[in-house]
């Protein structure tokens, strides 16, 4: 605080943005209606595969509740994985609600944690995914607005949109265009 020196956001290269997605689908995970964030989370370590051919390619599994310290004090990242294209950590928060800004406190601090504590001298700083099971696009952005570190906030979603309500709502939609002209 004292130090002349302004801090500068960790920029997310856009390399590192091309590698995450903003939803993904977890339908494999088969949850019922109403779950914890620890079923979440153990549902998908009993289907990390199809986790990792979700969120993407190059992802190695470090552990889950991942136990890190500061101080005298013990905390647990839900998820933590390696990206090899990326050359980092990347630490995954699991949400079962909508997206809370004070959230992004927790994962600065482990991403700082992560950096000064685990990460190898040739890595990149740490990436955080916090991923929740919804998100309001203006919440998002002013929360984001002042983050320093490099995170992002992802939803997911556990069933796909049911193929004939899709066919339904395209046909809506391309009845409401002008001259019936199909959409570009």
């Amino acid at each position: 605080m004292l130090s002349e020196k302004k801090l500068e956001p960790v920029p997310i290269a856009k390399k590192a943005k091309s590698h995450f997605m903003d939803t993904y689908i977890l339908e494999f995970l088969d949850l019922p209606k109403n779950y914890s964030e620890q079923e979440l989370q153990k549902a998908i370590i009993h289907n990390l595969k199809d986790f990792i051919l979700e969120t993407g390619k190059d992802f190695s599994f470090i552990g889950e509740e991942f136990r890190v310290q500061a101080g005298n004090t013990d905390f647990f990242i839900d998820l933590l994985f390696y990206h090899r294209g990326l050359s980092c950590l990347v630490a995954f928060e699991l949400k079962i609600d909508s997206f809370k800004p004070e959230y992004l406190g927790k994962m600065n601090f482990y991403l700082e944690v992560l950096d000064r504590e685990y990460k190898k001298p040739n890595e990149n700083p740490s990436i955080g995914v916090i991923l929740c099971a919804s998100k309001e696009d203006e919440v998002v952005e002013f929360a984001m607005s002042r983050n320093i570190s490099p995170t992002l906030i992802s939803e997911y979603a556990l069933k796909l949109i049911d193929k004939k309500i899709l066919e339904q709502k395209l046909r809506e939609y391309k009845e409401l265009l002008p001259d019936n002209k199909e959409p570009e």
